[in-house]
């Protein structure tokens, strides 16, 4: 299954290689150049495929955790401070996706959308510290029933060039459901309560809407 948003590039690249391998069938004589073109092209085909692939993932929906928004690397878990919509001080986890993870972007949590913007801006490699402030992006909260507003933020990379945002302010989003997409190399920030008890380590490998970064479940254990 193939996300909409790469609907058009995969038919165009599809085209191009069909009129490539055709080509080098009738214009190149030499075999092992005539071969070497068409496999490079076919190449390029199964990477652009494997970049718009969206896998189904049914998480288990629950209020007391928030979910991975995207597959990637944990690239930073730290105390900072937001100054966009928050203006004061929460942890970010950030996930870094390289080109070959999948890129759709998903719900953290349930609720409803609060704040919902876009901002143009440079592309930074997306590992930057300043490209959460100064790349390409989208920011995102949502008013969650045990989180309280929990941001998330696209964040577009070298290679980016566009990002998808599907959330509207006053909409109520579930679990998991699709958020939007990220073209090529990029990077979502979560931005939680300070006390939120983070359950993923700096450079683990998390699957979207299906790790858990962080619960309420431990704070309820340690009251009871």
């Amino acid at each position: 299954m193939f996300h909409k948003e790469g609907q058009r590039i995969i038919i165009t690249t599809f085209l191009l290689v069909a009129v490539t391998v055709l080509l080098a069938n009738q214009f190149i004589t030499l075999p092992w150049l005539q071969m070497s073109v068409q496999i490079l092209a076919l190449v390029i085909l199964i990477l652009i495929l494997q970049f718009f692939r969206n896998p189904t993932r049914k998480p288990v929906k629950s209020f007391d955790d928030i979910l991975a928004p995207v597959d990637g690397k944990v690239v930073v878990i730290e105390e900072v401070e937001e100054n966009e919509y928050f203006k004061d001080k929460r942890i970010q986890v950030s996930i870094f996706m390289s080109p070959i993870n999948v890129h759709v972007t998903r719900y953290a949590a349930s609720g409803q959308i609060k704040f919902s913007k876009y901002h143009p801006g440079k592309y930074l490699v997306a590992w930057h510290p300043k490209a959460s402030e100064e790349n390409e992006r989208t920011t995102v909260v949502i008013n969650t029933p045990k989180f309280g507003d929990v941001l998330y933020r696209q964040i577009a990379g070298a290679l980016a060039r566009r990002i998808v945002n599907y959330a509207e302010v006053g909409e109520s989003v579930q679990q998991g459901d699709d958020a939007g997409f990220i073209k090529f190399g990029s990077r979502v920030d979560l931005f939680l309560p300070l006390d939120a008890a983070i359950t993923v380590k700096l450079n683990q490998k998390v699957i979207g809407a299906k790790t858990c970064i962080a619960t309420t479940r431990i704070k309820k254990e340690n009251e009871d």
